[in-house]
């Protein structure tokens, strides 16, 4: 997601996305851990997407 995206968002959209993306986080690192992933750098963007919604979320509260 791109900031402006995160920006539009509403606070209770912005937790609801956090959760899915820190579920996608987490079924990428155990798809890794098992097997290597085609494209590791996935894992990184879902990182930074994760804290740009949580900073969004704590400038809005």
């Amino acid at each position: 997601m791109k900031q402006t995206e995160i920006e539009k968002l509403s606070l209770e959209d912005l937790i609801d996305k956090l959760e899915e993306f820190k579920k996608q986080l987490n079924d990428l690192r155990m798809t890794h851990s098992i097997s290597p992933l085609e494209n590791p750098i996935q894992i990184r963007d879902v990182r930074r997407t994760i804290s740009r919604l949580l900073t969004a979320k704590n400038a809005k509260e």
